[in-house]
């Protein structure tokens, strides 16, 4: 919920923005889908091309209906509650005809501009947060507009100095902790191995720490987050023969944060952390880099992860997979909406907590 919002009124379900991403890949179909499915308990509002929605649709199933509204109308005269016997569609044109499975880079800024469609809905009070599809980086750069990703693009256009990457989800896996949630944030996200240790330092993981800490506690409703935290090296370090990241850098971090209130505890070895006796304990578990943390998760939630961001001004979560091209242009009915499901699940409850602590 933005700043500027009010508290919710009883009896409304709350209104989330989905961004369809890029219209070749399975984001329009998986996100028509899951808004479907999940109407009568939050009005998730599609942003992208009315009428290209429309007819994907049509092709998923002809009894979905969906109800156009142009961004101008919206501005003009806010965001009106339809019944759950629709999904509302705020209209952002594409440039050029969609086939699927094939790249077109003559829409590339037009799948940009629904996410700036989102935050501006956010910002205004529209939406309680925003749920992302899969988008290709490739065709908003061979576009002309230089683009890493959607985490980097939402913290620059709301001024967020620092954001972390935390995938998260139900475990899947039979045991005493099935069905509990896992969550695994990263103290660096898309980086080679070599470079790691070098982009590791004490007041990296303090601000990290914190604004885990922070989102925990906003927008998860958690009163007293726990925090594991790995070390880099086998073992983690084991005293400093194998490395000393460890003793000089993970484990200042860590006690520092302790000091600042934070039940931060660690740097654990990451071989054996993702066992049930320590996640038992666990509200998040900080990985020190992508391939530590996320091949757990991902197998853990069996396809059903969502990614989050945490530290924005505003909620927004994202499913944990790619724009599937190849299994587009195979046509509806091929693609899994489990991870869009789950992202707007999460959205939903995060969304939820803001709004009972307000």
């Amino acid at each position: 919920m933005s700043a500027t919002s009010s508290k919710r009124r009883p009896g409304v379900r709350p209104a989330i923005a989905v961004t369809v991403g890029e219209p070749a890949g399975i984001g329009p179909e998986i996100s028509i889908r899951a808004a479907w499915a999940r109407r009568h308990e939050v009005n998730c509002v599609l942003l992208g091309d009315a009428a290209f929605l429309a007819m994907t649709a049509a092709d998923i199933d002809p009894d979905i209906r969906l109800s156009s509204l142009s961004l101008m109308a919206v501005r003009n005269g806010g965001l009106p509650h339809f019944g759950a016997d629709r999904i509302s569609v705020i209209d952002v044109p594409l440039s050029a005809h969609v086939v699927a499975g094939k790249l077109d880079k003559e829409n590339g800024r037009a799948v940009l501009a629904t996410l700036d469609a989102a935050i501006e809905g956010v910002q205004a009070g529209w939406f309680e947060a925003v749920v992302t599809a899969p988008l290709q980086k490739s065709t908003i750069n061979d576009a002309g507009v230089k683009f890493s990703g959607h985490t980097e693009y939402f913290a620059d256009q709301t001024h967020t100095p620092q954001v972390v990457m935390m995938l998260a989800g139900p475990q899947q896996l039979s045991g005493p902790l099935h069905g509990a949630p896992l969550r695994v944030a990263l103290a660096t996200t898309h980086l080679p191995l070599k470079d790691v240790a070098a982009a590791l330092s004490q007041d990296g993981l303090a601000r990290i720490l914190d604004i885990i800490d922070h989102d925990l506690r906003s927008k998860f409703g958690i009163a007293a987050p726990r925090i594991l935290v790995c070390g880099l090296n086998p073992h983690a370090g084991e005293g400093g023969y194998l490395g000393r990241e460890e003793i000089e850098v993970i484990t200042p971090a860590v006690l520092a944060a302790q000091a600042r209130g934070i039940d931060a505890r660690g740097p654990y070895p990451a071989d054996t952390l993702f066992q049930p006796k320590y996640l038992q304990d666990a509200d998040c578990v900080l990985a020190m880099y992508h391939d530590q943390g996320l091949p757990v998760l991902k197998y853990a939630t069996f396809g059903n992860g969502v990614n989050i961001t945490l530290g924005l001004p505003l909620i927004r979560t994202s499913v944990d997979h790619g724009t599937a091209l190849d299994l587009a242009a195979q046509g509806p009915g091929k693609a899994d909406c489990g991870s869009m499901d789950q992202a707007i699940s999460s959205a939903l409850a995060m969304a939820n907590a803001v709004d009972a602590a307000t």
